[in-house]
């Protein structure tokens, strides 16, 4: 299981993060301070940054050039609301992998979170294709099949079908949901989940994903 490393002062956003990476199997910790980040970061038991610039102590730009002259190769991704052009080159030539600005979409950074995880090979090579049961994802292709016959969904579909795939016969909650695949400031009290849900049932088939009364859905693989 790959340790995330979140650098973050704000904490809605840092516990939006945590939340989200969680659900999706990592192993996170969180710091609010720059000196902190780097410190940690520094020890070699961390395999990914999110690194937000304005820290106290140290900014996120000067975290990331001690590390990087102190030869730490941790992949780094900036998640800042800095989103002038100077900032994205100061932070790409100071040594970042990846360079995202705020507000954002939690799919898009669990997205590179995996690439950076992968090119730095703290993960295994993630497969083309997931499959639970009869259902299979083409993720480069971002294409589903259900019992070999083609569906067309949405990217937002997509992505909510994917994390029922990735944890199949687990029961997700709604707010796990929302983390994993909706924007960080969606409002938790929202029925959006279930809107997508029942999308989601009409194209694959509404026995595929289990309501789970009080907790949230669940993936059943294989229809029997």
């Amino acid at each position: 299981m790959s340790a995330i490393l979140i650098a973050e002062d704000h904490e809605q956003i840092s516990s939006f993060v945590d939340k989200g990476l969680r659900a999706s199997g990592y192993q996170t910790t969180i710091t609010a301070d720059g000196r902190q980040a780097w410190a940690l970061a520094a020890t070699g038991a961390f395999d990914l940054l999110v690194l937000d610039v304005g820290l106290p102590g140290l900014d996120g730009f000067e975290v990331l050039r001690r590390l990087r002259g102190d030869g730490v190769a941790i992949p780094v991704i900036i998640l800042t609301a800095r989103d002038g052009v100077d900032d994205t080159v100061t932070g790409l030539e100071g040594g970042a992998n990846d360079y995202m600005t705020k507000p954002f979409q939690f799919a898009e950074l669990l997205a590179r979170v995996r690439l950076r995880l992968r090119e730095g090979g703290a993960a295994p090579a993630e497969e083309a294709t997931l499959t639970a049961g009869d259902l299979s994802l083409d993720i480069r292709r971002r294409t589903a099949r259900v019992a070999g016959r083609e569906v067309e969904l949405t990217a937002r579909e997509f992505s909510l079908l994917e994390a029922f795939v990735e944890h199949a016969d687990q029961v997700l909650s709604r707010e796990q949901l929302l983390g994993m695949v909706w924007d960080m400031d969606f409002d938790p009290g929202s029925n959006v989940v279930d809107v997508f849900v029942r999308s989601l049932r009409s194209k694959i088939g509404a026995e595929r994903i289990l309501t789970v009364r009080g907790v949230g859905y669940r993936l059943k693989p294989a229809t029997g």
